[in-house]
């Protein structure tokens, strides 16, 4: 079976910077289950949703999106100038295919999730993000010939089941009256689009380090989105340096971006993006909780329902033998 990149198993792959931490870390960290990566992954992309409908008025949509993938190159240029330098032939032989993968799984992706969200409320959003799982196995089958197995089926069908359960906070009239809009449009391109990074992932053959890749991909994502949001800068003007904004874009450009992107993008390296895919579903469940860690929200019934469903879909999928 070809080896998926990006490839992160090689120590000497590593920057240099972590190796001195590597030896005080226990084993579960040095080697981590992709499975546990995937749900970090899920953990620190439920608060990008939550923040970014919270601060919708704050910062315009493509500023949003543009800042937050240029403080995160800035965070990773350190980690990766020297790899990027030595491998610029390759870059520049692969410049469209980075651009596609950059604009696909970051720039133009989570830019439309940030307009859609102006439009929509955060229940349709979660909705829609249950939905890439779906479009991933599609899209996989279509282009990888990966076939769906029943067990993976049966998975994919309770995880779905219980989101659809949080969402419609166990009275099914409430799905009954979503109400749809513009906003939901983009919403559902955003999610093709990330299905459609995620199923390109698994065959992307560059060997560059999971640090180098995603530094790369960012620099030619944020080439293609720089004139819209120059273009959004003209019409609508900057935003206001506060504490609030200052802390979104901090957030937005660590745990969502460089650590999200990196567990991501080598759990599915690992495991595939049919089985990856399914992670989405605890985008809902890990939503619930920051809202009762900082909103000072409660659980109720239909949310131990829905995460039990979605959490027994993802054990039946990931614990079968291929």
């Amino acid at each position: 079976m070809r080896q998926p990149c990006p490839r992160s198993t090689d120590s000497d792959r590593l920057p240099a910077a972590v190796h001195r931490f590597v030896p005080i870390l226990p084993n579960w960290l040095r080697h981590p289950s992709p499975y546990f990566l995937l749900a970090l992954a899920a953990l620190f992309w439920a608060g990008n949703w939550v923040i970014g409908r919270a601060m919708r008025h704050g910062i315009a949509p493509v500023a949003m999106g543009f800042w937050r993938w240029a403080l995160a190159l800035a965070i990773l240029l350190p980690f990766s100038w020297t790899e990027l330098r030595d491998n610029r032939q390759t870059l520049r032989e692969n410049w469209v295919r980075l651009s596609l993968l950059g604009s696909l799984g970051a720039t133009a992706f989570n830019t439309m999730i940030y307009v859609g969200l102006q439009h929509t409320a955060a229940t349709n959003g979660v909705l829609f993000n249950s939905i890439s799982p779906i479009l991933i196995i599609l899209l996989s089958g279509l282009f990888l010939g990966e076939r769906l197995r029943i067990r993976q089926g049966v998975g994919v069908a309770a995880s779905l089941a219980g989101t659809l359960v949080i969402i419609a906070r166990g009275e099914t009239a409430v799905l009954s009256s979503l109400k749809f809009n513009v906003g939901d449009l983009w919403l559902f391109a955003a999610m093709f689009l990330w299905a459609s990074y995620t199923v390109i992932l698994r065959r992307h053959p560059m060997r560059l380090s999971p640090v180098g890749f995603l530094a790369a991909i960012l620099i030619f994502g944020l080439l293609w989105l720089l004139p819209f949001y120059l273009w959004e800068l003209w019409t609508r003007g900057g935003f206001e340096l506060k504490l609030a904004t200052l802390a979104t874009l901090g957030y937005y450009a660590t745990l969502p971006s460089v650590v999200a992107y990196l567990f991501w993008n080598q759990g599915v390296a690992q495991v595939g993006p049919n089985k990856a895919g399914l992670f989405a579903h605890l985008i809902p469940v890990f939503g619930a909780l920051l809202a009762v860690a900082f909103l000072g929200e409660s659980l109720h019934g239909y949310h131990y329902l829905g995460a039990a469903l979605i959490f027994s879909g993802i054990y039946f999928t990931t614990s079968g033998r291929e």
